[in-house]
């Protein structure tokens, strides 16, 4: 497979593999690159519905010239911990980001949550975030709310009364759960669709499927969840008499 960057011909290829509503896959299979990098293509230059070949192949040129001076220190300018190679982990973090932004997640919302996962501590506050992804506190603080509204961070003070902004194990847990009782409300109005629509008919008939279903997922969802933390996340603790207690994070 060819290495290196994309060049301009290639993104235009991109660009006719979107406008036919080709998958990511069916295009670097064309290309013949990873999927990866038409992932990470698209998604950092406007998303799939947005995306231009010439807007996108400027873009690009921007971000490596204004990454020229810099690379010239070579990754040992930015000392990492535990004998980490700088260079693979910014572009680990990369395709963290761009793997969230498939998900769903906003560009910004993205950034911020794989920045969170990739610090040892599992903890950051809004400036050493700001700092960290280069840009405004704002732009954190926004981020930082909508994670909160899905239950994937959580904040606390620390001892110099500063907000931190966490990620651990049991807040992918919460965030399930709460995607679960999310329907609830969407499986009341379709039972209440079936009574006013009368039972038996086509209408009503679909409406309670959409409630069967949707109940199935839940319980599943929930179960599975409750499984998952209980056998994933309890750890044992040895006490005084050598006697293993669970404990959770």
């Amino acid at each position: 497979m060819p290495g290196g960057r994309l060049t301009q011909q290639e993104r235009q290829q991109i660009a006719l593999g979107l406008a036919d509503g080709l998958a990511y896959a069916e295009i670097a299979r064309r290309l013949e690159r990873p999927t990866s990098t038409v992932t990470r293509e698209v998604m950092r230059n406007g998303g799939p519905t947005a995306y231009r070949a010439d807007l996108a192949h400027r873009a690009t040129e921007r971000r490596a010239h204004r990454r020229r001076p810099a690379s010239s220190r070579g990754p040992e300018s930015v000392p990492q911990p535990h004998g980490r190679d700088a260079e693979a982990v910014a572009e680990y973090q990369e395709r963290l980001t761009t793997v969230l932004m498939v998900s769903g997640l906003p560009k910004m919302t993205a950034r911020v949550l794989g920045c969170l996962y990739m610090t040892d501590e599992g903890s950051l506050t809004a400036s050493e975030l700001a700092q960290r992804l280069k840009v405004s506190p704002a732009s954190v603080s926004k981020a930082i709310t909508f994670l909160e509204n899905l239950d994937l961070v959580r904040r606390e003070r620390d001892e110099r009364r500063r907000e931190r902004y966490i990620v651990d194990d049991d807040l992918w847990y919460q965030s399930m759960i709460r995607s679960a009782r999310s329907n609830d409300q969407l499986v009341e109005t379709a039972r209440q669709g079936v009574t006013v629509l009368g039972p038996h008919t086509p209408a009503a008939t679909r409406l309670e499927n959409v409630a069967r279903f949707l109940d199935f997922i839940n319980e599943s969802v929930t179960r599975a969840a409750e499984q998952a933390r209980e056998i994933l996340y309890t750890t044992t603790e040895t006490t005084s008499g050598d006697t293993a207690a669970p404990r959770r994070p």
